[in-house]
Order: C-alpha cells, then sequence, then structure tokens
C-alpha cells in the first residue's frame, strides 16, 4: 500500500530525513516514535507531499512520485486523493458547523453532491460520537470533540490511507481517550494508518509495527513486542527511559 523509498529532506543545510526506507502493508498500523526533531513529523508531510522530498520515491497505492525529478502538480493531487491527514491543531473552518465542516471536501474537491455528502457527514459524525453536536461550530467543541470532526473530515474524502500527526499532543489529558477510541475502531475497520504519536498505550495496544526515528534516521523498527520489551539499539532504551520516568 505505502512505500518509501531513500527518502531525503533538506532545509538548506539542514539535512532532516536521511535516506529513509518504510514499507506500509493494506490495513496496517505503523506507529512512528522518537525525540522531538527527529523528522517523524517531516516524514509524515513528505508522505502527503506537503513537503517535496529532496529526493528518493514515496508510492501509495498504484500512484508512485520520483523526486529524482520534477513532478507535477497532476501527480501530486492524485496522491494526494489516497491519504487523509489529521494535524496536530484541529484546522476546522471556525465560521462552518461541524457538519459543514465535514461537507466542504467532498463538495469543493470531489463534486459531489450536497445531499449525498450531508448523509456521508452525518454518517462519519456518527461514527466518531459526534451525532448531537452537527450543528455546533468549532468554538463550541472541546478540543476532543474539534479532533474527532477533523478525523470525519478526513475519512469524507474516502482515503486508502489515513495519517496522523501527533493527533492527542495538543489535548488535556482527559480528552486524549476519546480521541484514540475513534483511530483503534478505524485500526479494527482495517484502515491503513500511519501515526506518528507520544501514546505508547496506543503503539503497544495497536500498531502492527513501532519505528523509533533519529536524527532523520530509522535508528530501529519491530512490532510493539520486540520495540518496547526488548528494543536492540542503546538509543531507543534511552528514549523509552526517558518516558517512563
Amino acid at each position: 500500500m505505502i512505500t518509501i523509498t531513500d527518502v531525503h529532506k533538506r532545509f538548506g543545510d539542514l539535512h532532516v530525513l536521511r535516506g529513509v526506507s518504510l514499507q506500509v502493508e493494506k490495513g496496517k498500523v505503523v506507529v512512528i516514535i522518537g525525540p522531538s526533531g527527529s523528522g517523524k513529523t517531516t516524514l509524515l508531510r513528505c508522505l502527503n507531499v506537503l513537503e517535496i522530498p529532496s529526493q528518493g520515491s514515496v508510492r501509495i497505492g498504484e500512484v508512485v512520485l520520483d523526486f529524482s525529478k520534477k513532478v507535477e502538480k497532476s501527480q501530486i493531487a492524485r496522491l494526494r486523493k489516497q491519504t487523509g491527514m489529521v494535524f496536530q491543531s484541529y484546522n476546522l473552518f471556525p465560521h462552518m458547523t461541524a457538519l459543514e465542516n465535514v461537507m466542504e471536501g467532498p463538495v469543493t474537491v470531489k463534486k459531489e453532491s450536497p445531499s449525498v455528502a450531508r448523509a456521508k457527514a452525518i454518517s462519519l459524525l456518527t461514527k466518531v460520537g459526534l451525532a448531537d453536536k452537527l450543528n455546533h461550530y468549532p468554538a463550541q467543541l472541546s478540543g476532543g470533540q474539534q479532533q474527532r470532526v477533523g478525523i470525519a473530515r478526513a475519512l469524507a474524502m474516502d482515503p486508502q490511507v489515513m495519517l496522523f500527526d501527533e493527533p492527542t499532543s495538543a489535548l488535556d489529558p482527559e480528552l486524549v481517550g476519546e480521541v484514540l477510541k475513534v483511530m483503534k475502531e478505524l485500526a479494527m475497520e482495517g484502515m491503513t494508518m500511519v501515526v506518528v504519536t507520544h501514546e505508547m498505550g496506543f503503539a503497544r495496544e495497536v500498531a502492527d509495527e513501532v519505528i523509533f526515528m533519529d536524527q532523520g534516521a530509522v535508528l530501529e523498527r519491530g512490532t510493539p513486542e520486540q520495540l518496547f520489551t526488548h528494543p536492540k539499539e542503546e538509543r531507543t532504551r534511552q528514549f523509552l527511559q526517558l518516558l517512563q520516568e
């Protein structure tokens, strides 16, 4: 489903990603962990081509982008249609209700009829536990509720892959669980997911593979059992030890 091959990303003299390669099979959940500045978010943004890699290639489904040559905007658009992305900040339109936020993409981008988009949006908001908040504006919702609207909005585009960039990092601790619950349900339904998170409990419970990144490279990977219980690299052990203190 996803193949990343030798992806580098440079911002001027700063070499943020250093030859990252990764495969994610259809229906699998890959969780990426690592210290701040290790390149986790940049990798996720390269997957969705919100950042254009300096070299390497990305394949999602049948769409392949080779960054050793110029990539056309039409190719980027085709790849983005395969993905839904949920950010740290909720990025909802403040002047639109929850229902309107979820309808917006299907109507404006996919040219779905408003009636079809509305029915889908109601179904998705119900799925994430917000059937009673359809006509609420973002300012009337808690952070956890806004993030669940963000998930529903991403799902409304019928993605093949869901990308989550630390989706709970901006939430109060008591609101984290309601977002993770929705993500767990998506995983159980077979959604292919790549998740950057500090929620180690989620990684242990839901991930098929955990990847530890440091200084722009994949340092270690394995099942949750392997990586959390028997890490091979000293740097991985140091990082996990810090999380437990």
